[in-house]
């Protein structure tokens, strides 16, 4: 995973988050992305990025496709790691793959895109050019 992704967040799969089947239920995986999302923002731009970008870069979701590969199981820990793929002038894409903490077989692939969204214009705008510089330093781009 490291070798592509330099960012991953932990998260330990909680009681509430399992099914019948004592698997976590697939809904859930969504909160882990966006978790993993807003913690990789704060890595990239900053502790208190939704403070300091709050008027120029605020994110909506409009795509998402998960891909299971193997169950994720109460208790367990899980890596999500995350990258930025692609930048467009107003949307980004990123990828994911979920393992076992430690483990190198992939629980789940993700992709999302989302577009900075300007909620008192109500359509999507550019994303900031400072944030643009510091999502491609950190990616190495």
């Amino acid at each position: 995973m490291e070798n592509t992704f330099r960012f991953s967040h932990e998260i330990r799969v909680r009681y509430s988050e399992i099914d019948g089947q004592g698997i976590v239920f697939n809904a859930h995986y969504m909160t882990y992305l966006d978790v993993a999302v807003i913690e990789y923002f704060r890595t990239v731009l900053g502790e208190n990025w939704l403070e300091t970008y709050s008027k120029s870069f605020d994110i909506a979701l409009v795509k998402s496709t998960l891909e299971f590969q193997k169950p994720a199981r109460l208790d367990e820990q899980l890596s999500i790691w995350c990258r930025i793929k692609h930048l467009g002038n107003s949307s980004f894409t990123t990828a994911f793959q979920m393992t076992k903490k430690n483990e190198d077989a992939i629980l789940l692939e993700a992709e999302q895109i989302h577009v900075n969204y300007d909620a008192s214009e109500g359509k999507a705008v550019p994303i900031p050019e400072k944030v643009r510089s510091l999502i491609e330093q950190y990616e190495g781009w």
